[in-house]
């Protein structure tokens, strides 16, 4: 009785624990897919924000480049996106970094023409001083908007530095460092775009398939 009572017991423990597992595995399964799908609705509109999706017919989050470079900060590897339009490259969206914000690493994401034109730049994180820095955000000021039709005509277009520093763009009332940052490193990225814009649409896709 006792042996059979035991066996019993360990039976129910053993169909418990398998039923318990499936469920964590169901609901892990189910979670992730979500986090998954959620993760790329925010990605497309990170990257509509910068190049509206009437300038591309591909999905662009499905094609990338996967790239270390100095000129895109001091991070081991940055991501590009490759837009197409009738299926001829049109733009790159790249993400960058400077480290060079007044509380640290600051992270942009710019788009960039074929013809080397930005069609839009936008700050995806940082750690700016609210009130301050923190008006690099969009929903913060317009000023990240100006960039939008800009171009850079070389590493000695002085017009590239915030207007304390003889250029053309503002700083902001108190914060200088903050803005200063922002416009050396999309100065940076777009000379990066139009010097390696053919070779970065020739290099092997990293993305596909790993976005699904």
């Amino acid at each position: 009785m006792i042996l059979s009572s035991m066996t019993k017991n360990g039976g129910i423990l053993t169909a418990f624990a398998l039923l318990t597992t499936g469920a964590v595995a169901l609901t892990h399964s189910l979670t992730a897919q979500r986090i998954s799908d959620q993760e790329k609705k925010q990605l497309a509109e990170q990257l509509q924000q910068v190049l509206d999706a009437h300038h591309y017919d591909n999905q662009l989050y499905k094609d990338c480049v996967i790239i270390t470079d100095e000129r895109l900060g001091p991070r081991p590897e940055q991501i590009i996106y490759r837009a197409y339009k009738s299926d001829k490259p049109y733009a790159l969206v790249m993400r960058h970094v400077t480290p060079s914000g007044y509380s640290g690493d600051i992270n942009l994401l710019t788009a960039v023409f074929a013809n080397g034109e930005i069609a839009g730049v936008r700050v995806t994180k940082h750690e700016e001083t609210p009130g301050l820095g923190d008006k690099v955000e969009v929903k913060k000021s317009d000023w990240i908007t100006l960039f939008k039709g800009q171009t850079v005509l070389g590493e000695d277009d002085n017009r590239w530095a915030v207007k304390k520093d003889s250029g053309q763009f503002d700083q902001f009332t108190g914060a200088t460092i903050t803005p200063r940052a922002v416009v050396g490193s999309v100065k940076e990225a777009v000379l990066f775009a139009q010097a390696e814009f053919d070779n970065l649409f020739a290099a092997a896709n990293a993305c596909q398939g790993g976005q699904e």
